[in-house]
């Protein structure tokens, strides 16, 4: 239960919306784009499940779930989505309540600062919209003991007053689906994610998933590109849609100044090669990792507190930012000694390996 600030007003009498919550907390955003999503990364992003490229099992699963709610004139189930950033989970929640006819209240974990936030972001909810809340494993933990009623009984319990005089109060709030993306479920409570009727963990997508992606973007954007160029970019994104996106702009950008203007293979893998993003999608600070590593300790185990000393970076940037994708594509392994550059790190760089390696 939560209890109401003295003196607080959570509502603006001019205009019924919520003032409680600080401008990061909310925001309504419909099928049509507001002012706010008219730059270029939203338009880049799909609005319904058909022009979403990948993750065709979440696809198809989403369309029945989606459908046979409706059919019952129901709310869908929470949805909680989940898995490594860039790859789609605040798209799928736009996606999802598109496909739902619904509005779309977008917050984040740590806006939520307080309990009353939270009650008046409810409180203003439409029967039948989506609450979609980012990073929720971040949520207080006072904040997240209010959301459990609101899931379940769609109802707030209040304390109003102080001392002998306090009382609890019930308040109903309209049905509505929330849905939760986060990069770590390991951080999420059990009783919070057990309040999710359904569950998604997107994976990294395959080549030709995001060359199709590529096209996509590139057909949004008014640029010309061929196969071969989208398949290049694809092959450096990391498996992730975001950056994928990313590179497709820098590259238009190079084309644009110093080729003809439409992207072909040549001016795709020089532009890429100027960004310094390599072959297997390395940028500079992946690079000077793997140089440390293989040149300068010779493939002995090193901290990771030596290693970002040695790079100039903060060590928990290095765990979280880094080392994961040189871990996955198998160029550096964890040791109780520290990190260790593979075989592979030093076929990548050209590097003779020492004999121990």
């Amino acid at each position: 239960m939560w209890e109401a600030d003295a003196g607080r007003d959570l509502w603006d009498d001019a205009s019924g919306l919520p003032t409680g919550p600080s401008p990061e907390a909310g925001r309504f955003v419909t099928g049509d784009l507001t002012a706010a999503d008219l730059d270029v990364e939203r338009t880049l992003r799909p609005q319904r499940l058909e022009d979403y490229c990948g993750q065709e099992h979440i696809k198809q699963s989403l369309k029945i779930l989606i459908q046979a709610a409706q059919n019952r004139g129901e709310s869908l189930d929470h949805v909680i989505f989940s898995g490594p950033p860039g790859l789609g989970k605040t798209t799928l929640a736009t996606v999802v309540a598109n496909e739902l006819g619904a509005q779309i209240k977008t917050t984040s974990g740590p806006a939520i600062e307080r309990t009353g936030d939270l009650a008046a972001i409810l409180t203003n909810l439409q029967p039948g919209d989506v609450l979609f809340i980012d990073e929720i494993h971040r949520l207080n933990r006072s904040v997240e003991e209010i959301l459990y009623p609101a899931m379940e009984d769609f109802a707030l319990d209040i304390v109003i007053g102080k001392g002998p005089a306090a009382r609890s109060i019930r308040l109903d709030v309209p049905r509505f689906t929330l849905v939760g993306a986060t990069t770590r479920s390991g951080m999420l409570t059990g009783p919070l994610r057990d309040r999710f009727g359904i569950s998604f963990r997107l994976d990294y997508y395959s080549i030709e998933e995001l060359a199709t992606i590529v096209e996509r973007s590139a057909s949004i954007l008014g640029v010309s590109i061929d196969h071969d160029s989208a398949l290049e970019v694809a092959s450096r994104s990391r498996g992730t849609p975001r950056l994928a996106n990313r590179l497709l702009k820098r590259v238009r950008d190079y084309a644009q100044v110093r080729g003809s203007g439409p992207i072909e293979i040549s001016i795709a893998r020089e532009a890429l090669s100027f960004f310094e993003i390599d072959e297997l999608g390395l940028d500079w600070m992946d690079i000077r990792i793997l140089e440390t590593l293989c040149k300068t300790f010779r493939g002995r185990a090193v901290g990771l507190s030596t290693l970002a000393s040695a790079v100039g970076e903060d060590p928990s940037t290095l765990e979280d930012v880094y080392e994961p994708y040189l871990l996955q594509r198998g160029l550096i392994v964890r040791t109780p000694q520290g990190r260790v550059a593979t075989l592979t790190a030093f076929e990548h760089l050209r590097l003779e390996p020492p004999a121990h390696a």
